[in-house]
C-alpha cells in the first residue's frame, strides 16, 4: 500500500491526518493513550489547581509594579493646577483667583473624600517603598489647596472652586481630607496647612448634626440616621488631630464615636456591621455592605495607629477589630475577593472593599494585633485578587460606585461598577503598600501546596 506521508500541521487536524494515513498496526504504534494519573504513580496532592487568581506570595517588586502603574495613571489624570476660568489659563499668582476660577479638571476630583483616602495612601506608599514620587503626589496637591485657601476665603461669594473646603456641609466634605492633610502636615510640607485643618475639624466637632447622645448622624434618607460610612468620614480626622496637638479630648472623642456606632450597628454573632441604623425603628435593615464595613474596619485601624498605647479605650477598639476580622475571614471567597453584600454569595465580588480589608488585615498582622500565621495568607490572597483588577492603564476595575443607604437587597446587588469610581484607588494603593511592608517583615513559603507564613522557629 502506498502511504503518502501527511504534512504535519499540528493540533487536532494534524493528528487526524496522521491517524487516517496509517495502517491499523501503525496507528497502534503511533497513537498512545495518555498515562492515567493515579494515586500509585503520582503525588496527586501536588497537582496544580486551576486557581481563578494568582496563587502564592508575590515579590515586592511585583507589588510595586502595580502601584507604579496606578501612580502613573493618577499623576497624569489629576492635575494640580488652578485655571482662570473653565478652559482658561493656568494661574501661578493665586491672588488673581475669583469666583470664575476652577481647578484643572482631570478624571477625579482633588477635593472629594475618596481623594482624601488616596492622599493618605500615597503617603504610606512613599514611606514603605522609599519612592519619593508617591509622597510628592500628595504634598503637591495639599500645598495647592492650602495655598489657595486664604485667597478664596477673601472672596465675597461662597460659590467658588473651594466651596466644600471653606464651607463643608457634610462629613464627606471634611473628614477624609482633614485626616490626610494632618498626615501631610506632620510629614512636612512647604505650605501653611493648619488653617485648612482647623476649618475642617471645627466642622466635624461642632458643625455636623448629632443625635442627643452625641453620635454623628445624618437626616437622610430618614431623620436621625446613622451611616456606617461616617465613622471613616470623621473619626480618623479626630484621632489625627489628637496626634497633631496632643490634646486628650480628640483621642477620647474618637474612641467614643466608635463605641456609639458599634453598640448600635455591630452584629456580634456575624462579626459584621449593618450599613444603616435609624432612630425610632424597631427593626433595622441588616444589609452588610462591603465598602461600609471597609470604612468601619479602616477607622479602627486608623485609631489604633494613632491612639496612645495607654489610652483606656484602646482595648475596646482592639477587641472590635479582632472580632471584625474574624467575621470577615469567614466570608472571603475562594478567589480572594469579598462580596458586595458580605454574607450573600450571589452578590458580585467587589474590589474597593477587598482592597480595604487587604490593607487592614495586613496592617493588623504587621502590628501584631492578630495572629500572623492565621491571617497573613488571607491578606496575600486578597492582594493577589485585587492586583488582577488593575488594568494596563493603571485603572482600578470592579469598584462599586457611590452608594447611599438602602432598605432592600436589589439596591445593593445592582449598584454599577466603574473604573472611574474613585473609591477604589486609595484602598488599592494602601493595600499594596502594606503588603510590601508585610513581605519585608515576614517570610512566606509554599508548604504542602499552600501559602504559609514561614515558622520563624523552624529556621533555628
Amino acid at each position: 500500500m502506498n502511504i503518502q506521508q501527511p504534512i504535519w500541521r499540528g493540533g487536532l487536524v494534524g493528528l487526524l491526518s496522521l491517524t487516517l494515513a496509517c495502517s491499523p498496526q501503525e496507528k497502534q504504534e503511533t497513537v498512545q493513550e495518555p498515562e492515567v494519573l493515579t494515586d500509585t504513580n503520582t503525588p496527586l496532592h501536588l497537582l496544580e489547581p486551576d486557581y481563578p487568581v494568582p496563587y502564592g506570595h508575590p515579590e515586592e517588586k511585583e507589588v510595586k509594579e502595580v502601584l507604579d502603574r496606578i501612580y502613573k495613571y493618577l499623576d497624569s489624570t489629576t492635575p494640580a493646577a488652578i485655571l482662570s476660568e473653565e478652559g482658561g489659563e493656568s494661574l501661578t499668582d493665586y491672588s488673581q483667583v475669583d469666583e470664575k476660577s476652577v481647578l484643572s479638571q482631570g478624571d477625579f476630583r482633588l477635593l472629594s473624600y475618596e481623594w482624601g483616602v488616596t492622599y493618605s495612601a500615597m503617603l504610606l506608599a512613599g514611606e514603605v517603598t522609599g519612592d519619593q514620587k508617591y509622597t510628592d503626589y500628595t504634598k503637591k496637591r495639599v500645598k495647592l489647596i492650602a495655598d489657595l485657601f486664604t485667597h478664596f476665603k477673601e472672596l465675597p461669594s461662597k460659590d467658588h472652586a473651594l466651596h466644600s473646603v471653606l464651607y463643608p456641609g457634610a462629613l464627606d466634605d471634611a473628614g477624609a481630607l482633614c485626616a490626610s492633610f494632618i498626615k501631610t502636615q506632620r510629614s512636612g510640607v512647604d505650605a501653611d496647612v493648619r488653617p485648612v485643618i482647623d476649618n475642617f475639624i471645627d466642622y466635624i466637632m461642632n458643625g455636623q448634626f448629632r443625635l442627643e447622645d452625641g453620635t454623628l448622624a445624618r437626616n437622610r434618607p430618614l431623620k436621625n440616621t446613622l451611616w456606617l460610612d461616617d465613622l471613616y468620614m470623621s473619626v480618623p480626622a479626630i484621632v489625627q488631630m489628637g496626634k497633631l496637638t496632643g490634646e486628650q479630648k480628640y483621642f477620647d472623642e474618637a474612641v467614643r464615636q466608635i463605641k456609639l456606632f458599634s453598640d448600635r450597628m455591630f452584629n456580634e454573632e456575624k462579626g459584621l456591621y449593618m450599613h444603616g441604623w435609624v432612630q425610632g425603628m424597631e427593626e433595622h435593615p441588616q444589609f452588610h455592605w462591603g465598602r461600609a464595613n471597609g470604612w468601619a474596619i479602616l477607622t479602627k485601624v486608623e485609631v489604633l495607629n494613632a491612639l496612645p498605647e495607654d489610652h483606656p479605650g484602646r482595648p475596646m477598639v482592639l477587641d472590635l477589630l479582632r472580632k471584625h476580622i474574624r467575621g470577615l475571614a469567614r466570608l472571603q471567597s475562594g478567589s480572594g475577593f469579598w462580596h458586595q453584600l458580605l454574607d450573600r454569595n450571589d452578590s458580585y465580588l467587589e474590589t474597593s472593599a477587598t482592597a480595604i480589608y487587604t490593607y487592614c488585615i495586613a496592617r493588623a498582622v504587621n502590628e501584631g494585633w492578630v495572629d500572623d500565621q492565621a491571617h497573613a495568607p488571607m491578606a496575600i490572597l486578597a492582594w493577589n485578587a485585587v492586583s488582577t483588577k488593575v488594568n494596563d492603564k493603571g485603572q482600578v476595575e470592579g469598584t462599586c460606585v457611590g452608594t447611599g443607604m438602602g432598605f432592600d437587597p436589589a439596591f445593593y446587588y445592582h449598584r454599577p461598577i466603574n473604573p472611574y469610581a474613585a473609591h477604589g484607588y486609595g484602598p488599592v494603593i494602601a493595600a499594596g503598600a502594606e503588603v510590601i511592608r508585610m513581605l519585608k517583615m515576614h517570610d512566606f513559603e509554599i508548604n504542602d501546596s499552600s501559602v504559609q507564613l514561614l515558622d520563624e522557629s523552624a529556621k533555628d
